[in-house]
């Protein structure tokens, strides 16, 4: 049961302060993060994309405390657009966008987040490309609902991100599974409290499960969001059954987990997007990787151990 310690942790400024000291951190971190600057993160995407493969890239960061800093995050966003369209990619390479980075949980958050993302998303749709709103802790997601929806209007490919483990995902579901509509189906990686969530991994799968049926039985675009190789198994059996072709629905895994499983399934002819991460505001991210598997936090551990 070390996931929700870590969780916890991740918002921790001491905890911070000692993994970002560890002496094997880097090398851990570079396995998630795919580096600090677009510069670094670019021959990343061209290689991913030479791969067969498709990648969304975020900018991490999420620890915004004023309007200056929600602004800075949205032109680190507008500049990787402008990467991005030189690089001529169209969909192959998208971007995920947490709005909490746009300045959400400020004074008047929903309304500064939303004026920051629209930018954003009019500048990857004048380039063909599109932005998913990633989901964040359950006290955010009415406010990132409402800005999905009212982005649509004008952006109609607007994602966004749904969590298995949360009570409310079957309903948030059945509405978001319209014509046109593109939605990501995750377990979910933040603290979530037992009222409102499964905390029993077996639990979060079947509800990942039930989730997963309503998206390919809807008429929109499902975007699965697991590493977990019998999740896996199910979804192309539900797209199977729901008649789906291998371009009606995608696969999302993380950049550093399950790379040769990114691979195989590209060859399958599956659409594979890989989740790529860059920048130096990492620590959130990273802490919630390591909650995600074991392994990770063994690797880590190991690091340190051996860098010490």
């Amino acid at each position: 049961m070390l996931g929700p310690v870590i969780l916890a942790a991740s918002r921790s400024d001491k905890m911070r302060r000692f993994v970002s000291a560890a002496p094997g951190t880097k090398q851990v971190v570079d396995r998630f993060i795919a580096g600090e600057t677009v510069d670094q993160v670019v021959p990343i995407i061209t290689d991913s994309v030479d791969k067969g493969l498709e990648v969304t890239l975020d900018v991490v960061g999420e620890d915004i405390t004023t309007p200056e800093q929600a602004s800075a995050a949205r032109d680190a966003y507008l500049e990787l657009v402008e990467r991005l369209k030189d690089l001529g990619l169209g969909t192959r390479a998208e971007m995920s966008i947490k709005l909490s980075m746009f300045g959400q949980a400020l004074e008047g958050g929903h309304e500064l987040a939303l004026a920051n993302v629209r930018p954003v998303v009019e500048a990857a749709a004048a380039i063909g490309t599109t932005v998913t709103l990633d989901a964040e802790d359950h006290t955010t997601l009415d406010s990132m609902f409402a800005i999905h929806e009212e982005l649509r209007k004008d952006f109609p490919q607007t994602g966004c991100v749904i969590q298995s483990y949360l009570f409310r995902t079957e309903d948030d579901a059945r509405r978001l599974a319209g014509n046109g509509s593109r939605v990501r189906i995750v377990k979910g990686a933040y603290k979530e409290p037992a009222e409102v969530a499964y905390q029993d991994k077996a639990e979060i799968d079947k509800a990942y499960v039930r989730v997963l049926r309503i998206l390919m039985e809807g008429e929109g675009y499902p975007m699965i969001g697991s590493h977990d190789p019998r999740l896996i198994s199910i979804s192309q059996e539900l797209a199977r059954r729901a008649g789906r072709k291998l371009d009606e629905y995608e696969f999302q895994m993380l950049y550093g987990i399950r790379s040769d499983e990114h691979l195989r399934l590209a060859a399958e002819g599956h659409r594979m997007r890989v989740y790529t991460a860059y920048g130096t505001d990492w620590y959130g991210y990273f802490m919630r990787r390591l909650a995600e598997k074991p392994a990770n936090l063994l690797f880590f551990a190991r690091s340190i151990l051996t860098k010490g």
